[in-house]
């Protein structure tokens, strides 16, 4: 009896713990966004040298091949101005345009370019001082005076890359021999090692401080009155040391342009926009604001738009749900990616299938029916009947009955992810020796019975975790006293064929499928089975568990009863996964994931239910860190204390608005270190990146890697149905730890 109460005690309070969490306001926060601008011409004549903005809102771009004004989402060459290349634009005070290029200096009026007289030589830089506009190059400096331009007499170096000009009135050369000041006191040279980290300037910028920003092949150093006050590397969190271009932004913000993307620094951390979800190249060359704050980058491909806006949790949760409906359900009602054939136009996209088409309708059915619980809206509750509908569908198609279907395509289908493929002798062999438990299927696909669909077999574990996981909510929440019926005959039919076959999927061949593994004399005493053994234990008590919840039926209770205490899966399920570094998956984290709320939450036994708890402790001490939303929910939910809410939000507004998976590699970024772990097999980043910084990615995949999203795609082809993000919002809402807007 004392255990029993200690149980409770622990029970009740780990459930408190979770309950009593403070929601979070859904706050409007900045969310950013990337629009992209190629110009229209190819290779190198799209490589953007230097960008400014005019008051109008018109981009210009200085390009190898010319200059170009951007306007209403258009470009158009500017006449008057050389087709050779050109290598800096500036905006001067008074809104003027002027561009430098290889044989001198262009204004620009009522859109078309003049050249001016008086300077001879190509122009790297142009600024604005006190005494006149200067432009600076290889073969001199000049000003613009009243009379026209004049040729300066200098001493700094001809190597010059960028000038600032400080409130003072004094200005600063970067050059590639160091950095210059030109003040009263005359020329001053900063070069050696104890005033400049490198010598080799690339870009300056003055902050709201007044410090001097100086970017070089080698990181930044800052400028304090004259004197050096800091460097800015990778140990102090810089991304990538060749910097080639600075802004600061209305907020403070230093923008650092460099070959692996932009950098910013915002005063504490800093952080990374690259790959082509934010820039067509990551060779960035120059940065330029507009008036609403949106940062304009000149790329070695075109110029990139990262724009701002602010929205709520909520608000964000509708446009990936917009998404989702318009590209992302396919006939019958499958929920899965789709696929870009042209990245440039996403009004013509095309469904995709996968092998775990029915777990991710799940999830999705899992989704609309907590939506439905929080919002009583009746578009929640429809399409989480259609989702539904397909899941039992899955069953209908085959000829068994219990036996469901990984998934459906339609039978004119010529291109899907997995083909029909005749294995030869050898190819068995050689799988069979990299995994002995693997089995030969060479006809995955087969043709219904009214022929109007293909169907795919070899059913999963996962397929099963994923649909009881579904049902489970789906019945909870959304079926009503008319359909409770239908999901609890067609739940027990699934579950009946597995129990009756042995604790085992068989196929249409009458063998067990590769995975559709539970039966006791496999997972405890194949020595195969060791490592996902412990997981197998926990998912058939939970969708035990579950069967009885939805039907029930006294005989699922008695076999759980059998398993949990005659094959000792209750003792079992307390250590449900391993941690050894070669036996660890984030598949297995996502399947204990799914098994929980129905094992925890339909539980009534104090002491099984406390068991149950802690092995859902073990299982997610391992993953606590990985910034997984779900993962962090379902414990939660369970009644697991320190689920990382207020983590947990920040990534769902730092989560990028485009859900395509471009492949974003991390691996040449300096500001990390690259490890073997958690999974010595992979790649893996030393710190976890936000997921602004990553692919989109699901959550049985492992967040660490270095390179993610879909690996050889980096212009992004598929796009995920955002279904990551929601399920896991629409828990938080149902929970109460997110409130409404």
């Amino acid at each position: 009896m004392i255990g029993m109460a200690r149980w409770m005690m622990v029970l009740l309070c780990l459930c408190a713990s979770a309950r009593a969490v403070e929601p979070v306001a859904d706050v409007p926060f900045v969310q950013e966004y990337a629009e992209h601008y190629p110009l229209p011409q190819e290779g190198e004549a799209r490589e953007v040298r230097a960008v400014a903005v005019d008051g109008e809102g018109t981009v210009w771009a200085g390009t190898k091949s010319g200059l170009y004004a951007l306007s209403r989402g258009a470009w158009r060459i500017v006449p008057g101005v050389c087709a050779g290349p050109l290598y800096t634009v500036f905006l001067d005070g008074a809104g003027a345009v002027w561009a430098g290029a290889w044989d001198g200096i262009y204004h620009i009026e009522n859109g078309a370019g003049q050249k001016a007289a008086g300077v001879d030589g190509t122009i790297a830089a142009i600024r604005e001082t006190p005494q006149g506009l200067i432009a600076l190059g290889p073969e001199g400096s000049w000003m613009l005076e009243a009379k026209g331009w004049r040729a300066l007499k200098n001493g700094w170096a001809r190597h010059v890359r960028d000038v600032a000009v400080m409130p003072d009135g004094s200005y600063y050369i970067g050059t590639g021999v160091g950095l210059y000041h030109q003040g009263e006191a005359g020329l001053r040279h900063y070069y050696r090692d104890d005033e400049l980290y490198s010598g080799d300037i690339r870009a300056l910028a003055i902050g709201r401080d007044g410090d001097m920003w100086i970017g070089a092949k080698g990181g930044i150093d800052r400028y304090s009155h004259g004197s050096y006050r800091a460097h800015y590397g990778a140990k102090e969190g810089l991304p990538n040391f060749d910097v080639r271009a600075l802004a600061v932004d209305s907020e403070g913000t230093v923008w650092a342009g460099t070959a692996l993307g932009v950098a910013r620094f915002d005063g504490k951390a800093w952080s990374l926009r690259h790959s082509k979800r934010w820039l067509l190249s990551d060779d960035v060359r120059d940065i330029a604001f507009d008036s609403e704050g949106t940062a304009w980058i000149a790329t070695g491909a075109g110029v990139s738009a990262i724009k701002r806006k602010t929205m709520t949790l909520a608000e964000k949760a509708q446009h990936y749900l917009d998404i989702c409906h318009a590209r992302h359900v396919r006939p019958p009602y499958a929920v899965e990616k789709c696929r870009f054939p042209d990245v440039n136009d996403l009004s013509k996209w095309e469904p995709w299938d996968d092998d775990n088409d029915g777990t991710f309708t799940a999830m999705y059915m899992a989704m609309e029916s907590l939506r439905w619980a929080v919002t009583q809206d009746p578009e929640a509750k429809e399409h989480a009947r259609k989702a539904y509908d397909f899941l039992q569908f899955l069953e209908e198609v085959t000829p068994i009955d219990g036996f469901f279907a990984r998934t459906v395509v339609p039978s004119d289908w010529t291109e899907m992810a997995d083909k029909n493929h005749t294995m030869t002798p050898e190819e068995y062999a050689e799988r069979r020796v990299r995994d002995p438990r693997t089995k030969r299927v060479d006809e995955r696909w087969r043709l219904s019975e009214d022929g109007k669909w293909l169907w795919k077999g070899d059913t999963s574990s996962d397929e099963m975790v994923g649909h009881m996981f579904g049902y489970y909510f789906y019945f909870t929440l959304v079926a009503d006293d008319a359909e409770k019926p239908r999901v609890s005959k067609h739940v027990a039919k699934i579950v009946d064929y597995i129990v009756d076959n042995g604790y085992v999927i068989r196929d249409l061949d009458g063998v067990q499928t590769r995975w559709g593994v539970w039966a006791p004399e496999i997972v405890k005493g194949d020595p195969d089975w060791r490592v996902e053994g412990v997981n197998k234990t926990y998912e058939a008590l939970s969708w035990l568990r579950c069967a009885y919840h939805i039907t029930g039926g006294k005989k699922y209770e008695r076999k759980f009863r059998k398993l949990y205490y005659g094959e000792g899966y209750g003792e079992i399920a307390k250590r449900p996964k391993s941690y050894g570094r070669s036996e660890r998956t984030h598949i297995q984290d996502d399947l204990l994931a799914m098994s929980t709320p129905a094992l925890i939450l339909t539980e009534s036994d104090p002491v099984r239910r406390a068991g149950f708890l802690e092995g859902a402790t073990w299982a997610y001490k391992s993953v606590e860190h990985d910034q997984n939303l779900f993962f962090n929910f379902i414990y939660g939910m369970a009644g697991g204390a320190n689920f990382h809410l207020e983590e947990s939000v920040a990534f769902m507004r730092d989560q990028p608005l485009d859900l395509r998976h471009y492949t974003v590699d991390n691996a040449t970024r300096e500001d990390i270190t690259l490890v073997r772990e958690p999974i010595p097999d992979q790649l893996q980043t030393s710190r976890m990146l936000p997921p602004s910084e990553r692919g989109v990615m699901r959550w049985d995949k492992n967040p660490w890697e270095v390179v993610s999203g879909d690996f050889g795609d980096p212009d992004g082809h598929l796009e995920s149905s955002g279904v990551f993000w929601l399920l896991p919002y629409w828990m938080a809402r149902y929970e109460g730890w997110i409130a409404a807007p």
